[in-house]
């Protein structure tokens, strides 16, 4: 017997949609059937999903944005609420480095912690915030899920505040999971592992990507697709009991033991 989820007549709202895992979810979402807004800061990436989703026979909305500006936030997800009679889901994939490397804790500036923290933690408590407070206001509840990271499972040399802010919002996770259960909202976090989005792969050597994935238990990096579809699975209804959990889809990264060294390009190519 086949089992097919439907998303008809729901609202969505993927920050950081534009590209990668993010514009993965909201095609696969609008795909189910929601009506998808992404809010990304670049407006290209932005406008391109969504041309991409409204192809297909899909609804989408571009919200151009800066996703760690709270007050720009409630205005985007305010947006999406009026625009589509409603909002049920809210999938917060914004995370980055701001634009800094990966390097040594010792190295890294207060600026670039500041700037990780923000990036990450701050601007998906942001997120949450105003998602549950349109979900709350309409009573009919609704389901929230934070993308964190694979990193928050084990050590994270040369990416420390990135580690430590992506684990933060899996204890944010638990704790809005129990604060926002009594509006029928549910709450969680999904990690991807190592993904092979055009940046990674851009950034990373060949001989990095085959040592790391020659080091997971399933032999495989990661697909924007593979998280999209854990994240279909957990706004669905299959999963309508299920709420304060940190799911991973990895491959069994987590299970490994002997990771090569993060190398970029660059560094590989040093003499």
């Amino acid at each position: 017997m086949a089992v097919h989820i439907d998303l008809v007549g729901r609202g969505a709202l993927v920050t950081g949609g534009g590209a990668g895992i993010g514009a993965a979810v909201a095609r696969t979402l609008a795909e189910a059937g929601a009506a998808v807004a992404i809010l990304d800061i670049d407006a290209a990436a932005t406008h391109a999903t969504v041309a991409l989703i409204e192809q297909a026979g899909g609804t989408a909305l571009a919200l151009i944005d800066d996703a760690t500006d709270p007050e720009r936030v409630t205005e985007a997800v305010e947006h999406a609420a009026r625009e589509f009679g409603g909002l049920d889901i809210g999938v917060n994939n914004v995370g980055m480095l701001g634009g800094h490397a990966a390097v040594p804790f010792l190295e890294w500036t207060t600026a670039g912690m500041r700037d990780v923290v923000e990036g990450n933690l701050m601007a998906t408590a942001y997120a949450c915030q105003a998602e549950a407070r349109v979900m709350a206001r309409q009573g009919t509840g609704g389901v929230i899920v934070n993308v964190t990271s694979g990193e928050t499972t084990r050590p994270a040399p040369r990416l420390a505040p990135y580690g430590a802010a992506k684990a933060a919002i899996n204890h944010l996770t638990t704790t809005l999971a129990v604060e926002l259960a009594p509006h029928g909202i549910r709450v969680n976090a999904v990690a991807p592992g190592t993904t092979l989005t055009r940046e990674v792969e851009a950034s990373l050597s060949v001989e990095y990507r085959e040592a790391l994935a020659a080091s997971i238990p399933l032999g495989a990096l990661s697909a924007p697709q593979d998280l999209a579809d854990l994240v279909l699975f957990v706004v669905s209804d299959l999963a309508a009991h299920t709420t304060g959990q940190f799911m991973l889809s990895d491959n069994g990264a987590f299970l490994s033991r002997n990771r090569p060294v993060l190398k970029t390009k660059t560094e590989a190519n040093a003499p």
